[in-house]
């Protein structure tokens, strides 16, 4: 019978396939069905940074309308709508730990080191088995250069690293001009592993109504190869690398393909919307099947077997153009 068994950053796991962060594991009646699917293990819903400063800010609105605040009214505000932000996180993890017996990550959504030192450590005392940083930046003011910019996402990693002891991933985008180097610093900072890739909300333009938009769509099956280049690529060429692939994982075939290129774990999100938590088992039914019929027992004999560092001929990871593609043919 195959072994679907991992390890991930020091979280055994009894399956590869972990339900992402998103809306649905935001209910604890739905952590337990993903554990009675398969699920290896749980990211919970992020705690968000920006919507804790954008609630903040309501309050203070709503509260103070027309007149001006008494002194100290903002530092109040803030601090109630923190305490209660962190608490609607805290109580989550609290029961998602007395109810289920698969690892609970949890999520904290940030862009500045600040006060988010804090809310790792009270959810580290609550329970949380690893904590998984969703960090993002976008550079619209005037950085003195990309340099500068990674370097605030390593400060994030350090101070709260330096606050916990619990494993600690990093999610992340890729649009980053060297990705390797990149991964390590955060690794030096102190992470235990990444996930490849965070997906965000881009923005669009209702032509008819002349008002910006957001598009929040799935992902589709065709966005898993930008994750499949990047896993081969950072896990071939350092094994102590930890992947946790993301972004495009709709069927079990892509999970193959993802553990094959050196993923330690696989995270979905998008498919659970569109075909229920049920899904975990199908994917999980197809990985065994397809290791049985390949002769393989467990995870670790095959993983990485067609990294980047594997191949007869690497380059098939760094082709990035249709000229060089098809003038090989």
């Amino acid at each position: 019978m195959a072994d679907l068994r991992v390890e991930y950053m020091g979280l055994k796991l009894s399956s590869p396939v972990i339900a992402g962060s998103c809306g649905l594991t935001a209910r604890v009646e739905s952590l337990e069905e993903m554990e009675r699917a398969g699920a290896g293990a749980v990211v919970l819903k992020s705690i968000f940074e920006e919507q804790v400063k954008e609630d903040t800010l309501g309050v203070f609105n709503a509260g103070f309308e027309g007149g001006d605040p008494f002194p100290g009214a903002i530092d109040y505000v803030r601090a109630y709508v923190r305490s209660h932000s962190l608490q609607q996180h805290v109580d989550l993890l609290r029961e998602a730990k007395r109810r289920l017996t698969i690892p609970v990550i949890a999520s904290i959504n940030c862009c500045s080191d600040g006060e988010w030192v804090s809310f790792a450590r009270e959810l580290e005392r609550t329970g949380a088995d690893a904590l998984e940083l969703n960090i993002f930046i976008l550079p619209t003011e005037e950085f003195p250069g990309s340099a500068a910019l990674e370097e605030a996402y390593v400060a994030i990693v350090k101070a709260i690293r330096a606050t916990v002891k619990i494993p600690v991933g990093v999610k992340i985008g890729r649009s980053f001009t060297h990705l390797p180097s990149f991964v390590d610093k955060l690794r030096g900072a102190g992470a235990n592993a990444v996930t490849l890739f965070n997906r965000l909300v881009d923005p669009d333009i209702h032509v008819d109504t002349l008002q910006m938009t957001g598009d929040a769509s799935f992902t589709t099956p065709g966005d898993v190869r930008a994750t499949l280049r990047w896993t081969g690529m950072l896990a071939g060429r350092d094994r102590a690398r930890e992947i946790s692939a993301s972004t495009g994982v709709h069927d079990g075939e892509a999970v193959v393909k993802l553990l094959l290129a050196g993923a330690t774990s696989v995270q979905v999100c998008s498919v659970l919307y569109e075909r229920g938590i049920p899904v975990i088992r199908a994917l999980n039914d197809f990985v065994s099947r397809w290791m049985e019929k390949n002769g393989f027992v467990s995870v670790k004999e095959f993983r990485g077997m067609l990294s980047y560092a594997a191949l007869n001929d690497p380059r098939l990871y760094e082709r990035a153009q249709f000229i060089k593609y098809f003038s090989s043919k």
